[in-house]
């Protein structure tokens, strides 16, 4: 198996418009699936439709999508709008989540229930829709943090609020197991997108690069390979969470 099973496969992406959920709608639309592109707000449906636009260059069909995903509505609008669109869905990736580098003891409480809401509940109920519309021996994969392995300060709400993702992972991976679907967790390590230097100071960006190979940070590049793998492929994987971080921290 390769990329090329995804011919025709549909493909939800959520948070699909940019960055590594742009990067992974257009590596799979070149290898002939059907993608829906998921964006949260109107300042990012330009970024969408420029996705959804490549994905058809590329050879795939795409449609966009808007979402609040921490509204379960909007969650089950967004398979229903790939079902309705596409016929059914086979591969369900969600890259959304929100960083934020905070003491505790400075932490709001909106702070904190918008950090769970859009790291915890939307991955919870995104699984869950995902495991009651995706087709039979399809695949599941969320989006986590290689903080899941390693401990710092400030991260408290994001480290905390990826941390209940492998738990959601490995129940979802046993229920839906009659079914053939796989179900894992991706967590890169520090990633070099626009969501992670606003969190750090130049001097501790140096020390995130130092603690990997090549002295870098980890680039979209690296991980959708491996998303694309885990639905193809890498199938028996199931129930795990891959640390994809260029030996930045591990277990």
């Amino acid at each position: 198996m390769a990329d090329t099973d995804l011919r025709d496969k549909v493909v939800v992406i959520g948070g699909g418009a940019k960055n590594l959920g742009g990067l992974l709608a257009t590596k799979v639309g070149a290898a002939g699936a059907k993608v829906v592109v998921h964006y949260h707000s109107d300042g990012s449906a330009p970024d969408a439709q420029k996705t959804a636009d490549a994905v058809q260059n590329a050879g795939g069909e795409a449609v966009t999508v808007q979402g609040d995903l921490t509204r379960v509505a909007d969650v089950r609008a967004l398979f229903d709008a790939a079902v309705d669109r596409f016929g059914g869905v086979d591969v369900a990736v969600n890259t959304t989540g929100m960083v934020l580098r905070k003491p505790i003891l400075e932490t709001t409480e909106e702070e904190y229930d918008r950090m769970f809401a859009i790291n915890a509940k939307a991955a919870y109920f995104f699984i869950q829709e995902a495991g009651r519309r995706l087709n039979d021996n399809g695949s599941i994969i969320s989006l986590g943090t290689s903080l899941l392995a390693a401990f710092t300060d400030g991260y408290s709400t994001y480290a905390g609020g990826k941390a209940p993702l492998e738990h959601f992972t490995r129940a979802a991976a046993k229920e839906f197991a009659d079914r053939g679907i796989s179900v894992n967790t991706v967590a890169p390590g520090p990633m070099d997108t626009p969501f992670f230097y606003p969190q750090e100071t130049p001097e501790r960006v140096e020390f995130h690069k130092s603690q990997a190979m090549g002295n870098q940070l980890t680039k979209i590049e690296d991980i959708a390979p491996i998303i694309t793998f885990l639905a193809t492929e890498g199938r028996w994987f199931t129930g795990q969470t891959m640390f994809p971080n260029g030996g930045y921290t591990t277990r």
